[in-house]
């Protein structure tokens, strides 16, 4: 929904558009002013070169998304008709806020000159965020700093015709970035060499640059034109001594799971902390729902349960996930209540991400397990219940309505009466799109996280069982023991069950798989990709 002025009786206030950069590829390289401008937006335009993934991620879903990338010809739009987009877009939403999303810096190659000028001349507002911008970034994940010692000025071309001046570059001191496609790097490589660059120069072409797909190429000006025509998506090259430095200052393509395509069944919800992590180590995650996330059929439960809370019948109340905290919250709202309604009591949270659930609540946790974040580490840690120091000897655990006994059990034998109300009903989510299920069976992940035994049989259940060659993780014995009776080989036993645990487990086994090929000499493949050259061997 657009905001709309204060008062419907003054002049009308303009909409205020911000120019706002996106970064070289890697999302984590957002700026918090972009988040801020994404998360106020009325209207995101983007063009084709833009994720819409940063969309979802931060914008509001009501955000309303105009595609500026091509007319309905189909053909590519100017700046110019992209500016009459923009402008348009600020007259439907006044007093509102415009954000048009750029590639890279908004400053740079994106013609944020053009676009912001249209604006000035409708009588809007504009500002300008700078992005992180490609010509540095780029070189910066590939370990080759752009000067260095003997070598203090960098040339970067502002356009890629044959008839460009490249004799600012000649000089053996100077590094020179070069963006664009492969036609547009052939000729201003070759423009370099014709103004006199030495022919030997080191030269590295990056594609895909600060995104998992990251490639990066040695070569020398005299062979750069043939190790272009052998890229795919090439974006970048640099030439100069300090592309020396690659070998001994690489750090992104050399992280344990680079590259790795990583599968989570998991909810969108819950899969945020652990994509993150996979991404620290390299990995891209693919989320796959596994399990939808329903209100109980009744209500009744719940209701009585939150009225003890209310008057004083409970001494504990235990959270063994987000989605009951979420659960418990909502309902809470619904009926007009707030976590001032938790007073007095002690509260437990089967571990860190559900106790983060409850602070961002209000509610600091009285008990989180020491140990493995389990109800197993819960009971470990959770105190009898002692006639002389506990007035009250009633536990209320909102939980799913198919929860294991395990708490239950175990609260009991140390003397605690149990209320155990559904707070939430977890149903097997719908089937994933065909591409996704071919790629699931055939291999094109590299791997797969479960997270609990639900993980397993709803993954195999609405999509079929991983290909053999995914390496598969599991959170726990029990997790892996069923995983096995489904067929799958348990690659990675986390030795905590605990997300975080996992995922370092995973990428400890990457770099195992690193050290294996560098001590045969070999060049580090992908599970995916050597399940691919297997094949190929298979079929000469």
């Amino acid at each position: 929904m657009s905001r709309q002025p204060s008062s419907t009786t003054g002049p009308r206030v303009p909409a205020t558009v911000a120019f706002v950069g996106t970064g070289p590829g890697d999302p984590s390289l957002l700026t918090l002013a972009a988040v801020e401008a994404l998360r106020t937006a009325d209207v995101v335009v983007t063009d084709e070169l833009t994720t819409a993934a940063l969309v979802s991620t931060y914008a509001r879903p009501e955000v309303t998304v105009v595609d500026a990338s091509h007319g309905t010809s189909g053909r590519e739009l100017t700046h110019a008709s992209r500016a009459k987009l923009v402008v348009q877009a600020a007259k439907q939403h006044p007093g509102g806020q415009i954000v048009r999303l750029m590639d890279g810096d908004p400053s740079t190659f994106n013609g944020v000159a053009e676009e912001a000028q249209a604006c000035r001349r409708a009588g809007l507002s504009i500002e300008i965020i700078p992005g992180v911008s490609a010509v540095t970034a780029v070189p910066a994940y590939a370990g080759i700093p752009l000067t260095g010692p003997g070598v203090a000025n960098v040339v970067v071309p502002s356009s890629s015709g044959p008839r460009t001046d490249m004799s600012a570059g000649v000089s053996s001191a100077t590094s020179v970035v070069l963006l664009g496609g492969s036609a547009e790097l052939t000729a201003q490589l070759a423009g370099l060499l014709r103004a006199g660059r030495e022919p030997s120069s080191p030269v590295a072409l990056i594609e895909r640059g600060t995104t998992t797909e990251q490639h990066t190429v040695i070569t020398t000006l005299e062979h750069a034109a043939d190790a272009v025509a052998g890229l795919g998506h090439p974006s970048m090259a640099i030439v100069g001594p300090t592309v020396a430095l690659h070998d001994k200052l690489a750090w992104f393509e050399n992280k344990p799971l680079f590259g790795w395509k990583v599968l989570l069944p998991r909810t969108k919800e819950q899969s945020a902390p652990v994509a993150t992590a996979l991404a620290r180590h390299g990995a891209e995650a693919v989320v796959v729902p596994t399990i939808s996330v329903e209100p109980p059929r009744t209500r009744h439960q719940m209701d009585k349960a939150i009225t003890g809370l209310v008057t004083g019948r409970y001494e504990w109340v235990g959270f063994t996930s987000v989605n009951a905290v979420k659960a418990v919250r909502e309902r809470f709202e619904e009926v007009g209540l707030d976590a001032r309604a938790f007073a007095g009591l002690k509260v437990a949270a089967v571990g860190g991400v559900t106790a983060e659930a409850l602070r961002s609540w209000g509610i600091n946790p009285d008990l989180v397990p020491s140990g493995e974040s389990s109800a197993r580490g819960l009971l470990e840690d959770w105190p009898e219940y002692d006639e002389q120091l506990d007035p009250i000897n009633r536990v209320f655990l909102p939980r799913a309505d198919i929860a294991t006994d395990t708490l239950v059990a175990g609260l009991m034998d140390l003397g605690w009466e149990v209320e155990d109300a559904t707070a939430y009903r977890t149903v097997r989510a719908a089937p994933p799109a065909p591409a996704v299920r071919e790629a699931i069976k055939t291999g094109e992940f590299d791997a797969v996280v479960f997270t609990s035994s639900s993980t397993v049989r709803n993954l195999v259940g609405i999509a079929g069982k991983p290909h053999a060659a995914t390496v598969v993780a599991c959170i726990g014995p029990q997790t892996a023991k069923t995983a096995q009776e489904h067929g799958l080989r348990v690659d990675v036993l986390a030795s905590e069950a605990s997300v975080a645990t996992l995922v370092e487990e995973l990428a400890e086994y990457g770099r195992a798989r690193i050290r294996e090929a560098a001590q045969a000499g070999q060049a580090v493949v992908r599970p995916s990709a050597q399940r691919k050259q297997a094949a190929r061997r298979r079929a000469r």
